[in-house]
């Protein structure tokens, strides 16, 4: 144009300034029209959520300034809130895309602060550590029109590690591209309220039902494994319903026992109790159960490689073992009444006290205890001046004649063999890695009106006439609980339940029929012992 912009005419720059002034207030109205942002996004303009102090990026300290209005439609619109508490506070950051991820900001009051680094946020001085990992992405962008309302809000307060609650929810934004890609994923903070340790079901809670399906073996037909005097099927009893009932614990599944089960889950195992004749109760109980009362010609007697064989003179041997070939299993029983090592003192007498070492195990355990994959032991009745005096028991501690006033008597000492054998036995389990090993809790005795040789009577036939629940999860058996807490020894608990099955005992009944002393300690089988069988079942 001649003259350049002196050669035009005062019309047309008019036009020309006219068109520039329109062409910036359009590009200023732009971006804060809703309509025309629908069609052509603004570039740049992302919305991140974070924790951190309010200050402008680069070091600026400059203040963004958003309405109240548009943080509370974020909080409204069904996004995810993330459960971080930081001091009842939230801070919105704005960047533009590709500028560093600052720390996360918040809310204070209607305005919002924009912090300056990320760093500042992960000093350990300044109290605002993230509370949970985010893996390596820290922070979450989107630009603002691509929040997803199907994301759901969270509705209460989430508690954290630090134990305390937020008051005020922060806003997370789900990564989304200006393309349209599909959000991140990403890993959500946990609701660490609601991780719960989990715990070992309590057997010893639960009541007894009636189960049509029991016994599971014949107290008539189980003649290979059971003592007669216990099969209560033989003798002048006529009451069996104690025999149907069955153990259902209050807060588990305890699991159906069948002996094939059994014996595969024992496959080239071996299991062993030692203790007192109401071990050797439940031993029989478990040897009927596997094998379902019936004979077994191809189970071995085994005894002689544990050497429980019967002396001569002795009415039993101290213990029987059985093999099942097809499974390569091992079922064995100790008499060890005490569960303390019992020598002669003086060995070149025959008529001589034997010394009752309570703090050393029984020589049997010492000397086969790497056999064994499942040990059970018992202890309890045996523990009277009475037992002791017959038996010709004197009390040694460290190798001498016991003094101890603390462990001279009765309950002192009982106390310190059943410490000593658990931490014995505790320090044995590192060394065998695939040994279990069980501690049960004294079976109840249910004499009334005098004791096992003063008329003691246990005549009730009626299942649970004292009741037929257990409510409290503390053992009955406080001291046998004491002594496994804190090791690896577990507890086999049957206390409580058997208190429970007054009519099950031997009682009055017996073979010859011939009247004398009731027997209200030990069981009639099949009975409670098999219960006890089948909580070690489901332990194992």
């Amino acid at each position: 144009m001649k003259g350049g912009i002196r050669g035009l005419k005062v019309s047309q720059a008019s036009f020309i300034l006219i068109g520039l002034v329109c062409a910036t207030v359009l590009a200023l109205a732009w971006t804060k029209t809703t309509f025309l942002t629908s069609f052509i996004p603004t570039q740049g303009l992302v919305v991140q959520l974070d924790i951190g102090r309010g200050k402008a990026l680069g070091g600026n300290n400059n203040t963004v300034q958003t309405e109240r209005t548009q943080v509370e439609s974020l909080g409204s619109s069904g996004i995810e809130q993330p459960a971080v508490e930081r001091g009842n506070t939230e801070k919105l950051m704005t960047t533009k895309k590709g500028d560093e991820a600052g720390p996360r900001e918040t809310l204070e009051g209607n305005n919002v602060s924009v912090p300056k680094k990320k760093k500042q946020v992960e000093s350990s001085g300044s109290g605002m550590e993230p509370a949970v990992d985010r893996g390596s992405n820290e922070n979450m962008t989107t630009t603002r029109k691509e929040i997803p309302p199907s994301v759901p809000e969270r509705t209460g307060q989430e508690e954290l590690s630090g134990g305390k609650n937020i008051s005020k929810q922060a806003v997370m934004v789900p990564e989304k591209t200006l393309s349209g890609e599909s959000p991140v994923k990403r890993e959500q903070p946990r609701n660490l309220s609601a991780v719960t340790e989990k715990k070992d079901c309590n057997y010893a809670k639960g009541k007894w039902v009636f189960d049509d399906s029991r016994p599971l073996y014949s107290g008539a037909g189980c003649k290979q494994w059971l003592s007669s005097m216990w099969a209560c099927r033989l003798t002048q009893r006529t009451d069996f319903e104690y025999e149907k009932l069955r153990w259902q614990p209050k807060e588990c599944k305890m699991e159906e026992f069948t002996g094939s089960k059994f014996l595969k889950r024992m496959q080239h195992k071996t299991l062993a109790f030692v203790g007192d004749s109401l071990g050797r109760q439940q031993f029989q109980s478990l040897m009927c159960m596997v094998t379902g009362g019936k004979d077994r010609p191809d189970v071995l007697n085994v005894g002689y490689k544990y050497g429980l064989v019967k002396a001569r003179g002795a009415i039993r041997p101290d213990g029987w073992a059985y093999h099942f070939p097809s499974t390569n299993t091992t079922i064995l029983y100790y008499w060890s009444a005490s569960l303390c090592d019992i020598e002669p003192i003086d060995i070149s007498t025959r008529d001589t006290d034997c010394a009752m070492h309570l703090d050393r195990p029984p020589a049997f355990l010492r000397r086969y205890i790497h056999n064994f994959d499942v040990l059970v032991l018992n202890t309890g009745h045996h523990w009277n001046r009475g037992k002791l005096k017959s038996n010709r028991w004197v009390m040694y501690v460290g190798g001498v004649p016991n003094t101890d006033r603390k462990t001279v008597d009765i309950a002192g000492a009982k106390n310190l063999t059943v410490y000593s054998i658990v931490n014995w036995v505790n320090s044995q389990l590192p060394l065998f890695p695939g040994l279990k090993a069980f501690l049960r809790t004294m079976s109840p005795r249910h004499f009334f009106n005098g004791d096992w040789n003063t008329g003691g009577t246990c005549d009730n036939t009626t299942p649970l006439a004292g009741g037929k629940e257990v409510l409290h999860d503390e053992s009955s058996d406080p001291l046998t609980a004491g002594a496994v807490r804190g090791t690896n020894v577990k507890l086999l608990d049957i206390t409580a339940l058997s208190e429970l099955r007054d009519e099950g005992h031997i009682s009055r009944y017996s073979i010859r029929a011939t009247p004398g002393m009731q027997d209200c300690l030990h069981w009639c089988l099949p009975g409670v012992p098999d219960t006890w069988n089948e909580i070690l079942f489901t332990q194992l």
